[in-house]
């Protein structure tokens, strides 16, 4: 499996190149702020047209982690539509596909910022879930330990001999994991945001998402 392995709270994980978190111990999938429709939203608040198929690109990468792994649990860390409207916009095609992607699991859909509220698809919705010895929200909380979080749409960087490398990355200390955004139009901000520098400790890891998970000390 691509994906580079790790110990959060005696757990341990997997971050795959994808930028999905897999807990074998749990078979258990997690993917953090989907944005599913984010095409749709913007084209109807009237903003620069995008090729539709956002959408599209995020299941089809979903459905391949999950041919995968096979987890028997998915978790949709937050933001898993861009908003309420996108997520009643979804067209019946798509629909149908999550359906067959959650046929044979446990789905929960995390509560985020931009879905704040259970949607007309299976699965079962939470404002957060507890799993010993780890806890899955929307977006971290001070103090907390043992944590999986999103919300932030972490990116870092690093310098080879030929080129300067951007992507999406986790991050991860001793109490928590900040997942990157899976989902296709997802923008980030950089670990040396002042937000992601309070949040993390000191001796925090960067996670390059990619062909191959890259770990470097995260950048602030």
């Amino acid at each position: 499996m691509n994906g580079y392995d790790f110990t959060l709270a005696g757990a341990q994980l997997t971050a795959l190149g994808s930028g999905a978190l897999w807990w074998p111990g749990q078979s258990l999938l997690c993917v953090s702020d989907l944005h599913l429709g984010k095409s749709e939203r913007i084209a109807r608040r009237g903003g620069a047209a995008l090729p539709p198929y956002d959408t599209r690109d995020t299941l089809t990468r979903l459905a391949a982690d999950l041919a995968l792994c096979h987890a028997r649990t998915v978790v949709c860390l937050g933001d898993s539509f861009d908003d309420a409207d996108a997520a009643r916009a979804l067209p019946e095609e798509e629909r149908l596909w999550i359906a067959r992607l959650q046929a044979g699991r446990r789905w929960v859909w995390i509560e985020g910022n931009h879905d704040p509220g259970p949607v007309d698809l299976g699965g079962s919705h939470l404002a957060e879930l507890p799993l010993a010895p780890l806890s899955f929200r929307h977006i971290a909380q001070p103090g907390a330990s043992g944590e999986v979080s999103g919300h932030y749409h972490p990116k870092a960087s690093v310098t080879t001999r030929s080129a300067r490398i951007t992507r999406p990355a986790f991050l991860h200390d001793s109490d928590r994991l900040i997942m990157p955004a899976y989902g296709t139009y997802t923008g980030g901000l950089r670990s040396h945001a002042e937000v992601l520098c309070a949040l993390m400790r000191p001796e925090a890891q960067a996670i390059l998402t990619g062909k191959t998970p890259i770990p470097i000390p995260m950048p602030r």
